[in-house]
C-alpha cells in the first residue's frame, strides 16, 4: 500500500516507459493480427484440405491466427491498464505536490509521514510574529486532499495489479484475450465478480462452510466503499435473497450450527453486509431505485424459514446498524414502519414487544452484536439514524401519517404521553432500545455520527446549515425539557450516556442559559460575555437548563462528561474575553458556578445510593468531586487551529466536538490570552488510544480544584497579586456552592 512518503516521491518514468514499449509492442501485435487474419487464415480456408490435414491443419492453423488476435488483444488491455494507471499515479501525487507546496503560504508544515501541523505553533511565536495562522478549514482541507489523494492512488494500483494478472492468466500456452479498455472497466468488471462470487456464497444459506463465510467477509472488506461492488452484489441477491439470508441464519432449527459454532464470524458479516447495503442505497440507478422500493415493501412481508416467521422490518432493520444509508430510504424505510407497527399494535393497545414477538414459535436471533436478538426492528432502524445526521434530524421533525391521523416521531418515540410508544421489555425486565434511540438523538442534535471516531463540528456557512443547526439546537431545547429529573432519564434505561454527550456538545448553550438569574442577563451583558450569535447559541431557559443537568449529572461517567465540557468551554469563555480583564474573570466565576451544580447533583445521587452505608457514602463522598483532569483526558485529539471545538473522550470508541468560545469572538483568538490557552491544550494533546483512556482512568483531581484551575492558570498568566488571588478564591467559593444551592424549586444562583 502506497503512503505519504512513497507517493510524493515517486519515480514513474519507468511506468511511463512501460506504457510507451507496450504501445510499441500492440503496433506490432495488430500488423501480425493483420497479417494472420488476412493472410494465413484467409488462405487456409481457401486450401481443399483432406485426409488427416483437414482434421488438424486447418484447425491448429484457426488457433494459430486466433492467439495473433488474442495477443494484440492482451498488449492492448495491458497498454490501456498500465496508462491509466501512470495517470492516476501522476494526479494524486501532483495533487501532494500542490498540498506541500500552498502548506507555507498558509502556516502550515507537512511532514514527512503527511501530518498536518502548525509552520510555526502560536506557543513559539513571537510577540511581533506576522505570519499566517491557518484556520481551522486550512487543516480539514490539507488533510483531507492528502487522504484523498492516497486513496486514489491506492485503488488504482489494487485494480491496477488484478487487472494484470487477469490478463496474465494461469494458461502459460495461451493468451487470455481479455479486453480491457480502461482501469475504470477493469475495476467494474471486477466489481462484478466479486458480487457473483459473493452471491454464490449466499445462495448456499446457512450450509455454508466456515470457509466461505470467512471468504464472503473478505469480499466485503475487499470491496469496502466501492459502491459498484454495493450495488452488484445488492442487485446479485435481491431483496428477499437479502432477507431469506438473514432470516435463515438466525434459525438453528434446521441442524445448521454455523451461527452456533461460529457467532464472532456472523457479527463480522452482519457488519460487512450492513455497511455493503448502506452503500448501495446511494445509487440512483432505475435498479437499485426499484431495489429501495421493494425492501420498504417487502417489511410487511413474513418471511419464512423452518423454524422461526419475522416480518421483513424485522429483518432488514438488523441490516442497517452500520453504514450511513440514503436519507430518502431512511425516510421511506421509517415512514413504513411505524405505519406497521401501530397496525400491529391495534394503535397502542397491545405491547410492542408481543405485536413483533414470535409467538408460539422458537425465538429468533437477527442481531450478532450480543446487545439483543434483534426482534425489535425499531433498534436496527434507530442505529441508522445514528449513523446518518441529516436523516436522523428529519425523522424526529417529522409526523408519520396514519390512515389521515398524524403522529410525531418525537412524541412517539421520546415523548412520555399518550402517544408514546411501548419500548419492548427484555428478560431483565427493563424496557430495551433505548441507546438505540440515545443514538439517533445523538446524530441529530450533534450533526455527526454518534460514533465518530474524529467528529467535528458542522460548519455555519451557508443557509441550509444554519438552518439544520437551528433545528439541531430546537430538539436540543425539548430534550432538556423533557429530560428534567433522573427519574425520566431512569425510566429509559441506556439513554443517559447519549444525554450526557449531547449536553457536552451544546455546552456553550447550556452555559449561556444558566447566565440569567432573576433575569438579570440582559443588565449584565450577558450576551457580551458570551459573545452571543443566533447562529451558535440558543437559550435554553435557565430553570429548565439546572433541572436538566442535575438529571444527567447524577451518574458518574455521565457527570464525568459534562464536567470536563464546562472546564473546556469555560476557559475557552475566558480566553475569549481578550484583554478585558473583569469579563474574563466573571466568565471564569459563571463556570465555577456551573461546576457547583454539578457536583452537588453527583454529590446527592452518591448520598442516595450510599445512604445505609456510612463508610463507603464518605469515601465516596471524598471522590464526589472527581473527573477527568484537564490534563490528562480534556483534550482528546485537539482540532489544533480551529479554535472553535475540542475532542473529548466520552467512551473508548468514540469521542465528542465540544464547542469554544472563540469562533465568534470577533478575532479574540489573536490575543495573549486566547493563543496562550491554545497551547496550553494543545501541549496536554492525547490521542484517542490507550494510552490516553488509562490516563484518563488514572489521573483523577478534586472538582473543586479543577473548577479553579482555568481561573488560576489565568491569574498566574496576568501576575495577578496574593492579595488579588485571595479575593478571587473568595468570590469563586461562594459562587462555586451558590450553583450547588439550586432545587427542583428554585432558581439558581448565578455568578
Amino acid at each position: 500500500m502506497l503512503n505519504f512518503e512513497n507517493l510524493l516521491n515517486a519515480r514513474l518514468g519507468s511506468l511511463k516507459n512501460a506504457v510507451d514499449d507496450w504501445t510499441e509492442t500492440v503496433k506490432k501485435l495488430e500488423k501480425l493480427e493483420e497479417k494472420a487474419a488476412k493472410g494465413l487464415l484467409k488462405k487456409a480456408g481457401k486450401a481443399d484440405w483432406k485426409g488427416e490435414n483437414a482434421g488438424v491443419t486447418l484447425p491448429f492453423v484457426r488457433k494459430t491466427a486466433k492467439e495473433f488476435c488474442d495477443a494484440a488483444t492482451e498488449a492492448q488491455s495491458i497498454r490501456n491498464i498500465l496508462r491509466d494507471a501512470l495517470a492516476e499515479f501522476k494526479a494524486a501525487k501532483k495533487a501532494l505536490q500542490d498540498v506541500v507546496e500552498a502548506a507555507h503560504g498558509k502556516g502550515l508544515h507537512i511532514t514527512a509521514d503527511g501530518s498536518v501541523e502548525y509552520l510555526v505553533h502560536p506557543g513559539r511565536r513571537s510577540k511581533d510574529f506576522t505570519g499566517p495562522d491557518p484556520s481551522g478549514d486550512d487543516f480539514a482541507k490539507a488533510r483531507g486532499e492528502i487522504k484523498s489523494a492516497l486513496a486514489k492512488a491506492n485503488e488504482a494500483d489494487a485494480t491496477a495489479a488484478r487487472a494484470l494478472r487477469t490478463l496474465v492468466g494461469k494458461d502459460q500456452h495461451n493468451f487470455s484475450g481479455t479486453d480491457y479498455e480502461s482501469l475504470k472497466q477493469a475495476g467494474r468488471t471486477q466489481d462484478a465478480q466479486d458480487a457473483k462470487a459473493a452471491a454464490k456464497i449466499v445462495a448456499k444459506g446457512d450450509d455454508a462452510s466456515p470457509e466461505e463465510i470467512a471468504r464472503l467477509n473478505q469480499y466485503f472488506e475487499d470491496n469496502r466503499g466501492d459502491r459498484h461492488f454495493a450495488e452488484r452484489f445488492a442487485l446479485e441477491v435481491g431483496v428477499k435473497g437479502n432477507l431469506d439470508y438473514w432470516a435463515d441464519m438466525g434459525d438453528s432449527s434446521d441442524g445448521s450450527r454455523l451461527g452456533l459454532d461460529h457467532p464472532k464470524e456472523i457479527k463480522e458479516l452482519q457488519q460487512n453486509w450492513s455497511l455493503t447495503l448502506a452503500a448501495a442505497t446511494h445509487s440512483d440507478s432505475p435498479e437499485m431505485t426499484r431495489w429501495k422500493s421493494d425492501m420498504v415493501k417487502a417489511g410487511d412481508d413474513i418471511i419464512q424459514t423452518r423454524g422461526t416467521s419475522p416480518h421483513g422490518f424485522q429483518v432488514m432493520s438488523n441490516l442497517m446498524r452500520h453504514g450511513v444509508y440514503d436519507n430518502k430510504f431512511l425516510q421511506d424505510f421509517g415512514t413504513a414502519v411505524v405505519v406497521a407497527e401501530r397496525r400491529l399494535t391495534g394503535d397502542g393497545g397491545i405491547p410492542t414487544g408481543q405485536a413483533w414477538g414470535s409467538g408460539l414459535g422458537m425465538p429468533w436471533r437477527l442481531n450478532w452484536d450480543g446487545k439483543d436478538l434483534g426482534t425489535d426492528p425499531m433498534a436496527g432502524y434507530m442505529e441508522a439514524l445514528g449513523h446518518n445526521p441529516e436523516a436522523s434530524l428529519d425523522f424526529f421533525n417529522r409526523s408519520t401519517e396514519l390512515e389521515g391521523d398524524k403522529i410525531s416521531n418525537w412524541d412517539y418515540f421520546v415523548g412520555d404521553g399518550k402517544q408514546a410508544r411501548d419500548w419492548p421489555v427484555g428478560t431483565d425486565g427493563k424496557a430495551t432500545g433505548f441507546e438505540n434511540l440515545g443514538h439517533a438523538l445523538e446524530s441529530a442534535t450533534l450533526g455527526y455520527a454518534y460514533d465518530e471516531k474524529n467528529p467535528g463540528i458542522p460548519p455555519l456557512k451557508t443557509d441550509e446549515q444554519i438552518q439544520a443547526r437551528e433545528e439541531r439546537t430546537a430538539l436540543v431545547s425539548k430534550l432538556v425539557g423533557n429530560y428534567s429529573s433522573a427519574d425520566a432519564i431512569d425510566k429509559q434505561p441506556g439513554m443517559r450516556d447519549s444525554l450526557a454527550n449531547i449536553a457536552a456538545g451544546h455546552i456553550d448553550s447550556l452555559s449561556y442559559s444558566m447566565a440569567n438569574w432573576g433575569g438579570s442577563g440582559e443588565l449584565a451583558d450577558s450576551k457580551g460575555l458570551f459573545n452571543y450569535d443566533e447562529k451558535h447559541l440558543r437559550d435554553l431557559g435557565e430553570s429548565s437548563t439546572a433541572n436538566f443537568l442535575r438529571a444527567v449529572s447524577a451518574d458518574k461517567e455521565s457527570y464525568d462528561t459534562v464536567s470536563v465540557a464546562q472546564q473546556t468551554y469555560g476557559s475557552s469563555l475566558m480566553a475569549a474575553q481578550g484583554n478585558h480583564h473583569n469579563n474574563a474573570l466573571d466568565a471564569g466565576l459563571h463556570s465555577v458556578s456551573m461546576h457547583g451544580l454539578l457536583d452537588q447533583a453527583r454529590s446527592e445521587s452518591i448520598g442516595e445510593e450510599f445512604a445505609d452505608q456510612a463508610k463507603e457514602r464518605n469515601k465516596a463522598l471524598e471522590k464526589q468531586g472527581e473527573w477527568r483532569n484537564f490534563a490528562a483526558g480534556a483534550t482528546v485529539g485537539l482540532v489544533v487551529g480551529v479554535a472553535s471545538e475540542l475532542i473529548i473522550p466520552a467512551r473508548a470508541a468514540a469521542a465528542i466536538a465540544v464547542p469554544l468560545a472563540f469562533e465568534t469572538a470577533g478575532g479574540a483568538a489573536e490575543t495573549y490570552m486566547a493563543t496562550q490557552t491554545i497551547d496550553w491544550l494543545d501541549e496536554n494533546e492525547y490521542k484517542n488510544d490507550q494510552q490516553a483512556i488509562e490516563g484518563i482512568q488514572k489521573a483523577r483531581q478534586d472538582g473543586q480544584h479543577n473548577a479553579m484551575t482555568p481561573l488560576l492558570n489565568y491569574a498566574a498568566q496576568h501576575n495577578m497579586s496574593p492579595t488579588e488571588v485571595r479575593a478571587l478564591v473568595g468570590r469563586a467559593r461562594g459562587t462555586y456552592h451558590d450553583g450547588g444551592e439550586y432545587t427542583d424549586t428554585d432558581d439558581v444562583r448565578g455568578w
